[in-house]
């Protein structure tokens, strides 16, 4: 059935019209003023409000094994929770173990994303180096639709890359035009100063942040950034949360380096001060990695996304349930580190960006979809609305006003980090490929509709922009004897 979105305000990246939107077999078929509805269409009434791509969250883990327990998010309650928020398209990890088969992994989180209700794709981790590894990143460009590859530089004993492997890696990824992606932390000193301040006394919540000061996010960003610089590859920051990391994204690309960074919404409206709530359950909720911040870096992460040194923003959405995180009631380092959010993080950026002046509209959508759309390779496909794309629709009532919180969310998780915030700005409709999966407050997402996204591998002009050593014109000296 053909649907014809009437009477609002159309906003991409590019700017604001007036315009009509037809949509026909899970596309965009038309974009302009006063467009002609085919007999028997359905006509939504978007007078009053915004239209704008469905927003793409470029970090989320689903199903996620991960110290020991599972997040309790699937694909298919978690899709529906985005398609609540306004969220159509998330881009998962697929994470194997050491000396696991990258390709195994894959296979494993594509079985389980099977009963997504919303489009999704993946990045995969790259934890140990081999041959065999380098084969697979191959395969996985070439066969499969991933251009994009994760290294943890946190987690030490478990995932956490050392630095043979990134340049490795990273040598890989410039080679087959795909973008490496960093959690940058310094593994060794969290390690180190996780053992220290335990046994200084401090086993609860509190001690989490303790361990992993902006000191140690700042030089992983920045080492991962200068590997990158000699190596000419790309590179996409994960969830950067302080003025280190910021700092060192921002010398980078002023000096031309093609890098990216992506902030978590969490992170720019979340303080510290939540590790020090009374109660352990409350605090230990928002243990997750990087931690949340002091205002000062809230502050600048802010002035970050609009100046276009942030380009994306992200979730990180990663549930665990209140027993599953009283795991570490004793010790703060077994506390699984994860919170949710991605049925809300289109609502907190527009309250808290748009409407207080910090963003406007065109932007917001580009920090929501259309940057992650291009950085990752499926613009416009995503990311937009223009004739042959994916009919990723919301209707955004900017005068439409909620209470979040863990009674009325539709995440599978038993606490809420922005718990009693008022917001004014949500999705009043969503369509997912021309399906209405959000309409007034009621979901009608559809287990398994959800379709794998393929992200082709960048030109080789994408690396070699970067690569220093392709501009050295210097010639072997050639010496007698």
């Amino acid at each position: 059935m053909a649907i014809v979105v009437r009477g609002g305000t159309v906003v991409t990246a590019e700017g604001e019209q007036r315009a009509d939107v037809l949509v026909v077999d899970e596309k965009v078929a038309a974009v302009g003023p006063d467009v002609d509805a085919p007999a028997g269409a359905r006509v939504i009434d978007a007078s009053g409000a915004y239209v704008i791509p469905g927003g793409i969250d470029p970090h989320t883990h689903m199903e996620l094994p991960f110290m020991g327990t599972v997040a309790s998010e699937d694909f298919f309650t978690g899709t529906s929770a985005a398609a609540a928020g306004g969220t159509t398209t998330s881009i998962d990890f697929a994470i194997p173990n050491p000396q696991q088969s990258l390709l195994e992994a894959y296979h494993t989180w594509r079985g389980w994303a099977e009963k997504a209700a919303c489009d999704y794709s993946f990045h995969v981790a790259v934890t140990w180096w081999s041959d065999q590894v380098r084969e697979e990143m191959g395969v996985l460009c070439r066969d499969h639709g991933v251009n994009s590859f994760k290294h943890f530089m946190a987690y030490k004993n478990a995932i956490m890359c050392d630095d043979e492997t990134l340049v490795n890696s990273f040598k890989t990824a410039r080679e087959l035009g795909a973008l490496c992606t960093l959690h940058a932390e310094n593994g060794e000193l969290v390690y180190t100063l996780q053992k220290d301040v335990f046994e200084r006394g401090f086993t609860g919540p509190e001690g989490h942040p303790m361990s992993r000061p902006p000191e140690v996010e700042g030089e992983a960003a920045n080492r991962a950034i200068r590997i990158a610089e000699v190596l000419g590859v790309p590179v996409y920051i994960v969830h950067t949360s302080c003025i280190d990391a910021l700092e060192a994204v921002t010398r980078a690309r002023i000096e031309g380096q093609r890098v990216f960074a992506e902030v978590l919404a969490q992170h720019l409206v979340i303080d510290d001060s939540v590790y020090l709530n009374p109660d352990w359950d409350t605090a230990a909720h928002y243990v997750m990695s990087p931690p949340f911040r002091s205002r000062e870096h809230q502050d600048a992460l802010w002035r970050g996304l609009q100046a276009g040194m942030l380009q994306t923003t992200a979730t990180d959405h990663c549930c665990f349930c209140t027993p599953q995180k009283r795991a570490g009631r004793d010790d703060f380092r077994k506390i699984p580190n994860g919170t949710g959010g991605i049925e809300d993080r289109m609502g907190v950026l527009w309250h808290h960006g748009v409407r207080t002046g910090r963003l406007t509209p065109a932007e917001f959508v580009a920090a929501t979809s259309s940057n992650a759309a291009k950085i990752f390779n499926i613009h416009p496909k995503k990311g937009t609305i223009a004739p042959g794309s994916d009919a990723d629709l919301v209707v955004w009532d900017p005068n439409l006003t909620r209470t979040i919180s863990a009674k009325t969310h539709h995440q599978n998780i038993d606490f809420n980090i922005y718990e009693g915030m008022e917001i004014t700005g949500n999705a009043a409709i969503t369509l997912s490929r021309g399906m209405v999966v959000w309409e007034n407050g009621e979901l009608k997402t559809v287990r398994g509709r959800g379709k794998y996204v393929n992200r082709p591998c960048h030109a080789p002009f994408w690396a070699s922009q970067n690569l220093r050593n392709a501009q050295d014109t210097r010639k072997p000296i050639v010496r007698e004897g």
